[in-house]
């Protein structure tokens, strides 16, 4: 099993392709293109952890789309995710915000970018969507949303192995 974060995949909003420039020809295109990359990056028993902003429609569309997604999900609320995407079955677990250890790391995760979080001092790391890849990280803090990582979810792995933020 392995630890997966994400976050605005905004399934079905179409202002994603004109407000985020997200590079397709169609909402369905989108949608489509995120949930393969979704199932090509996250096995069956992995674990998803999804920071916000998941889809528009009604609640039948939401779990519609949790279906077809690979692992266990569990949702951070974010701003644009109402009713139907809360109540919709499929979510093993549904929150504002949640620390959690994985893989001896702690991590703070949250819709929304903190300016500081618990545990800062003691190396816990800030997982947040919201930004859209457009926010210069600070120290221990990540992006996971879509438009950061290829419109994929990333593995906690990959995130500390990689250099472009700082984690140290």
């Amino acid at each position: 099993m392995a630890w997966y974060f994400t976050a605005d995949t905004h399934f079905g909003d179409p202002r994603v392709l004109r407000i985020d420039r997200r590079p397709f020809g169609s909402l369905a295109e989108h949608d489509r293109a995120l949930v393969e990359r979704w199932n090509a990056a996250v096995g069956a028993g992995d674990e998803v952890w999804h920071l916000g902003d998941f889809a528009r429609g009604d609640r039948a569309r939401a779990e519609d789309l949790l279906a077809q997604l690979n692992g266990t999900k569990h949702l951070i609320i974010g701003n644009n995710d109402g009713p139907a995407t809360l109540e919709a079955s499929g979510w093993s677990s549904v929150a504002h915000y949640r620390e959690l250890a994985a893989d001896g790391v702690r991590l703070v995760l949250c819709h929304y970018p903190f300016r500081t979080w618990n545990g800062m001092g003691r190396r816990a790391i800030d997982l947040h969507g919201h930004s859209h890849g457009r926010l210069k990280p600070l120290t221990r803090q990540i992006d996971v949303g879509v438009d950061a990582w290829e419109f994929r979810p990333v593995s906690l792995a990959t995130m500390l192995a990689g250099r472009r933020y700082r984690v140290i």
